[in-house]
């Protein structure tokens, strides 16, 4: 196997189009880290992502026919770009399915390339299918984003620059995990060359298709998975990627929210260059080895994999990076509601730095306060200061690890909703598109009464709604069937903490 695929890779047909990428040296990591860290800098590509070697190698090996008549593909934004770019660099017509919730940003860029638009479903699923019924119907070839020889063929190319590049012999490797193309092109030149290399894939713990595929020794789709990470949230990894990392992946990390946006923060400081999230994956599952195994001295290599991030969205990584580099906690603590008890309290956790505070008069007796402090160590200073606290007198809790709270709670400290009764708190995902806020609230319907609400936008696919709902007891079993069939993601969250603390 790994044979043919060395002979695909130096035959790949990669460079009409993108670029030799350049692997730099992380001076700021490195000092961090206390090992040698390097970046494979594939945001440099002219599509800002390494999609487009996979996707021209496949393009540039159809017939003159096949050519004639078109590409199509299903994607949410890096692979459609790539094979935008490529179509319009052979002088092919290309058609890019995307959902309906693809951030306006990689649309755009789509449009800019030339390709042909088509807005479908709300998922790449729904996208994928439309797809596949298109090329059937308009006898267009279908260029899928990772499961096909020649696909994978190109993303080697990667792998192939990486030993070319690196002044001596990287001991591990760190590569983001999607559909897997990227790991298994990577996996196939790298071992056939240099079986010592590790090869470690990383994956949100929202999306663990290769993870858990691995674990059951078969491809196994996975029921739900977040988008955080959008240019690596897969279901599915492809049977080919699967055949390759069973065999040659020697490990996969999961990596959380906040992990990755402590990486995109870090990527930022050495390169001055800002990482999608999916980007900022393999660096997070870096760090996180690092820390594991306590290792020193190594040679460390993370592909930093795509730069296609909506602006938008800088803000709600930003809040997230102190929290995912465990330089922040979370608490919520009740003080006493009179002078001079913000200035002992102050007094209490010392010389650390408060970097949020949040609070709104309630009542004469108490006050609750929604605060970020500033800590060196997440875990022993942490407990510290907990402690201490608590030694004088203050009720803690940490909300640090509260997705409720760092979602919502943290925009809404305002005062106790003292006199609603009845009182549901439910949390939802739902696609975000125009209009979808008003479609939500349409499918809840005026049966209930809503009695709290949040919503933020994020510059993400996905919106999410904190909603409080009065409903009688009795009543309860009657909603939850009601918000089954909106057939959304949603929690309860009436038992949070956090909910106790500031809103109820």
């Amino acid at each position: 196997m790994l044979e043919e695929y060395m002979k695909m890779i130096l035959k790949a047909r990669v460079y009409d189009v993108a670029k030799e990428t350049p692997l730099d040296f992380a001076p700021a990591l490195t000092d961090k880290l206390g090992n040698n860290v390097w970046l494979k800098r594939e945001d440099l590509q002219p599509v800002f992502s390494y999609k487009l070697r996979g996707a021209h190698n496949l393009i540039s090996s159809l017939s003159d026919k096949e050519k004639q008549k078109g590409v199509i593909t299903a994607s949410a934004g890096n692979h459609a770009q790539g094979v935008a770019l490529s179509a319009q660099n052979l002088g092919i017509n290309a058609i890019i399915v995307m959902p309906k919730t693809t951030p306006e940003i990689k649309v755009n860029a789509v449009r800019h390339l030339g390709g042909e638009i088509v807005l479908h479903g709300n998922n790449y699923d729904e996208a994928s299918d439309h797809a596949h019924e298109l090329a059937e119907e308009k006898g267009m070839a279908y260029i899928p984003p990772f499961d096909h020889p020649l696909v994978i063929a190109g993303q080697g190319t990667v792998g192939k620059e990486i030993l070319q590049q690196h002044p001596d012999m990287p001991d591990i490797i760190f590569v983001p995990v999607g559909g897997g193309g990227l790991i298994a092109g990577i996996c196939a030149y790298v071992k056939y060359l240099c079986p010592e290399i590790r090869i470690i894939g990383v994956e949100s713990d929202e999306a663990p298709s290769l993870k858990r595929s691995l674990e059951a020794g078969k491809p196994v789709q996975l029921d739900k998975i977040g988008i955080f990470a959008d240019g690596a949230a897969v279901r599915l990894v492809g049977k080919e990627t699967f055949q390759i990392a069973e065999k040659y992946v020697d490990e996969v990390l999961l990596v959380t929210n906040d992990e990755i946006c402590a990486a995109v923060k870090d990527i930022f400081e050495d390169t001055r260059s800002i990482p999608e999230p999916a980007g900022a994956l393999a660096l997070a599952g870096l760090k996180q080895y690092v820390a594991r195994e306590d290792l020193k001295a190594k040679e460390l290599v993370a592909i930093f994999s795509g730069a296609n991030i909506n602006f938008d969205r800088l803000r709600h990584v930003a809040e997230l990076a102190e929290l995912g580099e465990h330089r922040e906690v979370l608490l919520g603590v009740t003080i006493p509601e009179k002078p001079g008890s913000f200035r002992e309290f102050c007094h209490t956790i010392g010389l650390r730095s408060i970097t949020e505070f949040n609070y709104r008069y309630a009542d004469d007796r108490e006050a609750q306060i929604f605060a970020g402090i500033q800590i060196r160590d997440m875990v022993d200073e942490k407990n510290s200061l907990v402690s201490t606290l608590k030694e004088k007198g203050y009720p803690v809790v940490d909300l640090s690890d509260n997705e409720m709270a760092k979602m919502h709670i943290r925009y809404m400290v305002g005062g106790h909703g003292s006199s609603v009764d009845n009182e549901m708190l439910v949390r939802f995902e739902f696609p975000e598109r125009p209009g979808a806020l008003l479609h939500f609230l349409t499918r809840i319907g005026e049966h209930w009464n809503i009695s709290l609400f949040h919503y933020r936008n994020h510059g993400a696919a996905y919106g999410r709604v904190l909603m409080g709902i009065q409903v009688p007891e009795a009543e309860r079993d009657e909603l939850r069937e009601v918000l089954d069939k909106l057939d959304l993601p949603y929690w309860e969250e009436t038992d949070n903490p956090a909910y106790e603390l500031f809103l109820r």
